[in-house]
């Protein structure tokens, strides 16, 4: 079971430990809806889905309203509750459009509730609420227009890609536009259904989500952790949509979402089919990302090897911030920075000859590396830099998806034109 987002609460805990009420003091910055930055960073999210039918803005102040900073317990029911009565709400709808969008809010309420919950991985309600996510997104999804198509992609590897096809239309003898959507580490492709495919849909593109090792689906279901050669999730995908006579092979643009800002990239230097190339953000090295946002002794106790030593000076540190003390923590994160050595396009960039669409959030202390990573393509392709600031300049932009998708689709228009 995973177990990341726990991970990367607590290293963005560590980069924010020295942050209190007193010095959220920025004009430029937005409304706070917790104390607690890991929090207010989750609803934020959560608040920006209410864009695409992903959540009700009434529900997320509501539970931003009771949540307590620092306790994941809190979080966790909070949404729980809200998840539980949205679904009840759903189930006895009588009108379709009234139960697709409550069972869309159920869903993300439901992923919401199990995010901060990974601290006991035997903890049964783990599977539980994801299955309950699963079952309220499919009866969502089924009542669509275009209803999205499961698919489940055998791969030569030891895994099987999972993904889910919105078709931009019933017309499957068309060959459309399509954009090809990737995430990071934590957020499920169902997220990605509102953040992107909605939009795509709308513009009259198809969108494919898909996930492998180590996303939510495959981590959880096939029990297989992150590899850095992400080539061998994405090509059997794109073969798949090679196979479909709806789908412009000439058109196909590959997205990718927070650590998918590495995943799309180095998957884009072995698939010469992908034909444009968005990252939010661009990635070069996801270790050096992650461990600078620890203090320089822990940064210096990781790479001496010293485990022991790592893990007690993590403890000690978290256990002065909003972050969870259990000793599990210390042991998860060093193995998680471990997992990310690997993940480094350098080396790579000569392959990559599309054309390619970066964010750059000046408030994104997350993870971005645009600036770097446009520098280090140099002049082998053309690349186009988009700054989202104030109130946009968040980590992927959260609240902002409309935002997004037109800076995105503005520029796919011309690329494809």
């Amino acid at each position: 079971m995973r177990s990341s987002s726990i991970v990367l609460a607590a290293l963005a805990g560590l980069a924010t430990s020295q942050q209190t009420n007193e010095t959220w003091v920025d004009t430029g910055d937005t409304l706070r809806l917790s104390t607690d930055t890991t929090f207010h960073f989750q609803l934020l999210i959560l608040l920006g889905m209410a864009t695409y039918r992903g959540a009700d803005v009434a529900d997320v102040l509501g539970a931003a309203q009771v949540i307590v900073p620092g306790e994941f317990s809190s979080y966790n029911s909070t949404f729980a509750e809200l998840a539980t009565r949205k679904q009840a709400q759903a189930s006895v709808a009588k009108n379709k459009v009234n139960a697709r969008d409550t069972f869309f809010q159920a869903a993300a309420y439901w992923r919401d509730a199990d995010f901060f919950n990974h601290g006991n991985q035997s903890d049964p309600i783990i599977d539980e609420y994801w299955t309950n996510q699963l079952e309220c997104f499919a009866a969502a999804n089924s009542a669509l227009p275009v209803p999205g198509e499961y698919v489940t992609i055998p791969t030569p590897s030891n895994f099987s890609a999972i993904g889910i096809f919105y078709a931009a239309d019933n017309d499957t003898n068309t060959a459309k536009p399509t954009l090809l959507v990737g995430n990071g580490y934590d957020a499920a492709q169902e997220n990605s259904y509102h953040a992107s495919c909605v939009g795509a849909v709308e513009r009259g593109w198809n969108c494919m989500t898909y996930e492998g090792p180590g996303q939510p689906t495959v981590r959880r279901q096939q029990n297989i952790g992150f590899i850095s050669e992400w080539e061998k999730v994405v090509t059997p995908v794109v073969d798949y949509l090679a196979n479909r006579t709806d789908v412009d092979m000439d058109r196909l643009a590959l997205s990718g979402i927070s650590l998918g800002g590495y995943l799309a990239p180095r998957a884009a230097a072995f698939e010469p089919r992908i034909k444009a190339l968005l990252l939010n953000p661009g990635v070069v090295t996801v270790q050096d990302g992650f461990l600078g946002k620890l203090p320089s002794q822990l940064q210096d106790l990781f790479h001496s090897g010293n485990k022991s030593a790592f893990d007690a000076e993590l403890l000690a540190i978290v256990g002065n911030s909003s972050m969870p003390s259990s000793p599990p923590l210390g042991n998860r994160t060093r193995p998680f920075l471990a997992t990310t050595g690997a993940m480094n396009m350098t080396g790579l960039f000569d392959r990559l000859t599309v054309p390619i669409w970066l964010a750059n959030g000046t408030r994104d202390d997350v993870l971005s590396q645009s600036l770097d990573f446009v520098e280090q393509v140099g002049n082998t392709t053309n690349t186009t830099l988009v700054t989202f600031d104030g109130t946009e300049g968040y980590h992927c932009q959260p609240g902002a998806a409309s935002s997004t998708n037109r800076e995105m689709f503005e520029w796919l228009e011309t690329v494809f034109e």
